[in-house]
């Protein structure tokens, strides 16, 4: 292969130059395009290495750089059909999945098709996986495009069939035409196409494309500006149907939802979980939404709605930072068709998620800082929320092993307790303080009321948290002789510090931790009873890692995603086999030894893949004596023979949802795919939640 010596002769004035047909055979007046030559070109591709980067001579870069992907993709050279699906059932599905898609073409290709006859030209219209949903035209191309399986079913992106009108306008984005001999199978040389994307009018994705193909001779340079103009039809009429969609939504909204006052907070999603109108929402609520080119808010996918529509249903499908608000079910015709979010300008507690609505942007801020979703972990935050919202109780006592993230429950007591942006914060270790210390550090002390006393004196801790809240970490290492003291701070709510008879109001909030078991250590007499019922009037325990199922996949994304951001790098991806040893460890850590081997692997990991060879032995060595087997036999995996790509791709997803209980993020997560990218292949292999 060998670089073009001059300027891209093909691209050069492309659409002004004149066509004409000699023969059966295409010859252009100005010799832009060289049959022989491309044909040599190809050949000579094809018996060099792929890597090679130099250029063949005669062919665009657009078509060498085809070429490229589908040598090493893995593409049959000598291939002379698509893959097509013929089952009915999968045909339904495809359908049903690109109903609004076919309505938006029906009116253009309706106009066209009558034009097309005895053209020896058809026009198709492809999903976004290239697949042909739809497809008119001169009816002996028609029956001819049934040779190469191009026709309703057949998969036509570059991963499957290589170079080709259709999958190289998915693949570029742009409108894009292949001539004749530039497909890179030989069964489809004889032919020629010109493909435009169709992107979604709200949020800017590419969702099918436009195609006009044919025998060779029927080539035009104006081929692909009559595909570019289709395809801008077809998106005018899509922004026509949503906007029509949107309106509905919004009248079935108000006459579902008298009480709504236009002060709350509204978000319209379509039956694909994306916003499409958005009023009075702050930023914050915001801000996790996927990226869009819209106004703020708008096209930004949200959730995925449950095909049930159940008020319960939607409240679980909720992701965590929207689990502030008010979901209402939409319907029209009958069928669910929407959503709405709605965020009260008053507070209110649902029983169906943690926090369904807090005014307090503080208290949602802190609460997305607990990242889980196990029904122990939730118990734990609802009732550090109700604390927190709570005048009457002043202490919370808070239980569980090191490095579970007690401290973030104290953190949201004090968020859903400010009053004030200046409202303090004051926390202490109890576990790092001497014993001599200990009463000074607590109560403060005056001038002079010890040797080594500050000359000025000292408030202490109670003092610089009045107004606010005292976190007492590690409270059952607290001396048994300043208990007492502190029981009397908190009954009386005044403090003395030491050396003064003056007593000081103080207005603190108490949240105590421990990793003991205090009421053992009450009755082993380490720790007095009367204080212990004091601040464990309300307790709550923080779960161990290892008692928290899947809530370790949402710590693993949650972490990768943060420690990414903050190095400026892309997100590591954990194969199945690492997946399953982080889950099956017993994390005597907890979080806190999770959130650090992150930090290392983005460390350690070598070509952004975590492998479970990348793990610590103690983590690789157990999922390694965990694998079941079969007579002697490790076990698979796969619970069906598999002879392609698609087949073991298909049987990796349902296995994953298998694992995951549907729940998709958690199947995104494990195959390393985005959730949007996981909808498609659900799509594309007629897969449905609840039917595995």
């Amino acid at each position: 292969m060998r670089h073009a010596s001059g300027p891209n002769p093909m691209k050069t004035d492309a659409l002004s130059t004149h066509a004409s047909m000699t023969t059966g055979q295409l010859v252009l007046d100005r010799i832009d395009y060289d049959e022989r030559a491309t044909m040599r070109a190809w050949e000579s591709f094809l018996s060099d290495e792929p890597t090679s980067a130099r250029d063949p001579v005669h062919v665009r870069s657009l078509i060498h750089d085809s070429w490229y992907r589908s040598a090493t993709g893995g593409i049959n050279a000598q291939g002379i059909e698509a893959p097509l699906s013929s089952d009915r059932d999968e045909i339904e599905y495809l359908t049903r999945a690109n109903a609004e898609l076919l309505s938006a073409a029906r009116r253009s290709f309706a106009s066209l098709g009558q034009l097309l006859d005895g053209t020896g030209a058809m026009l198709v219209l492809a999903d976004s996986d290239g697949v042909l949903i739809d497809a008119i035209g001169d009816k002996k191309t028609l029956h001819d495009g049934m040779d190469i399986h191009l026709a309703i079913g057949g998969k036509w992106n570059e991963g499957a069939v290589g170079t080709n009108g259709i999958g190289t306008a998915l693949w570029t984005g742009e409108p894009t035409f292949v001539h004749a001999a530039e497909h890179f199978c030989a069964g489809i040389k004889s032919w020629t196409c010109a493909g435009a994307p169709i992107r979604d009018p709200l949020d800017g994705k590419i969702i099918g494309v436009v195609d006009l193909s044919g025998y060779s001779p029927i080539f035009r340079p104006h081929n692909t500006a009559l595909v570019a103009a289709t395809a801008r039809q077809i998106e005018k009429a899509l922004a026509e149907q949503q906007q029509e969609q949107r309106t509905r939504l919004l009248e079935a909204f108000i006459s579902s939802a008298p009480s709504y006052r236009r002060k709350d907070g509204l978000v319209i999603v379509d039956h694909r979980g994306r916003a499409i109108f958005c009023n009075n929402v702050p930023n914050g609520d915001t801000t996790e939404m996927m990226d869009g080119p819209m106004e703020p808010g708008r096209g930004r996918w949200l959730m995925n709605l449950p095909a049930s529509g159940s008020d319960t249903d939607l409240a679980n499908a909720l992701p965590p930072h929207l689990r502030s608000c008010h979901v209402t079910p939409l319907k029209l015709d009958g069928d669910l068709r929407g959503a709405a979010l709605v965020f009260p300008s008053v507070p209110a507690v649902s029983s169906t998620t943690v926090i369904r609505r807090e005014e307090n942007k503080h208290l949602r801020a802190a609460a997305a800082m607990i990242v889980g979703e196990s029904e122990k972990l939730l118990a734990a935050v609802d009732i550090a929320s109700r604390v927190a919202g709570s005048n009457g109780v002043t202490s919370l006592l808070i239980e569980g092993e090191t490095g579970v993230g007690k401290e973030l429950f104290a953190r949201l007591v004090h968020a859903g307790s400010r009053r004030s942006e200046n409202d303090p914060f004051i926390a202490m270790n109890c576990g790092a303080i001497t014993k001599e210390l200990f009463g000074s550090e607590l109560f403060g002390h005056v001038a002079g009321a010890f040797t080594g006393a500050s000359r000025d004196g000292k408030p202490g801790i109670f003092e610089l948290a009045n107004g606010g809240v005292l976190s007492l970490d590690e409270i059952g290492e607290l001396p048994l002789e300043i208990q007492p003291f502190l029981l009397r701070v908190l009954e009386e709510r005044v403090v003395h510090r030491i050396g003064d008879s003056r007593g000081r109001s103080v207005d603190v909030r108490l949240v105590a931790s421990t990793n003991r078991n205090l009421r053992q250590e009450v009755a082993a007499g380490r720790f007095r009873s009367d204080l212990y019922y004091r601040i464990g009037a309300v307790s709550i325990h923080v779960p161990a890692l290892r008692d928290r199922g899947d809530d370790v996949l949402l710590l693993i994304d949650h972490f990768n995603r943060q420690i990414a951001k903050l190095a400026g790098n892309d997100p590591l991806e954990f194969s199945n086999e690492a997946l399953d040893a982080l889950l099956a460890y017993r994390w005597p850590g907890n979080v806190r030894e999770l959130k650090n081997l992150v930090e290392r692997l983005h460390i350690l990991a070598r070509g952004g893949t975590v492998e479970l060879q990348d793990l610590p032995g103690e983590i690789s060595a157990g999922n390694r004596n965990s694998i079941a087997t079969h007579d002697g036999h490790p076990a698979t995996m796969l619970e069906a023979p598999v002879c392609s790509f698609e087949d073991a791709e298909r049987q990796a997803i349902k296995n994953a949802l298998a694992v995951e209980g549907g729940n998709l993020s958690k199947v995104a997560l494990r195959l390393g795919i985005s959730r949007p990218t996981l909808y498609r292949k659900l799509g594309q292999y007629g897969i449905r939640r609840g039917f595995l």
